[in-house]
């Protein structure tokens, strides 16, 4: 019997990226994510906040704290396709504008 192991598909790390130039206080933080998520197979949020027990839901959406609540993390998460669609990074002030959420 074969087994197959799914682990989670990151879409896009170029956003990421992208932040952590414009921000490197973050980049650790960001890559520490990035390699969790990545390696790491979640059927539920119950599930990944045994990891990351600071994530929330709002609406459709996960939001992760980084780096010590520098920054937000908005992904949208398809646990039975295992994709994680990365929604935007924004800062903590940018976050409070509540913008994302339109």
């Amino acid at each position: 019997m074969t087994r197959y192991i799914f682990f989670m598909h990151i879409i896009t790390r170029k956003r990421l990226l992208e932040f952590a130039k414009k921000h490197p206080n973050c980049s650790s933080a960001l890559e520490s994510w990035y390699r969790i998520m990545k390696w790491t197979n979640y059927n539920s949020f119950n599930e990944l906040r045994m990891t990351f027990p600071h994530a929330d839901q709002v609406g459709k959406l996960t939001v992760f704290n980084i780096g010590g609540n520098k920054a937000r993390l908005i992904v949208a998460i398809h646990y039975n396709a295992h994709r994680v669609y990365i929604r935007q990074v924004l800062t903590h002030k940018e976050y409070d504008r509540g913008a994302w959420k339109e």
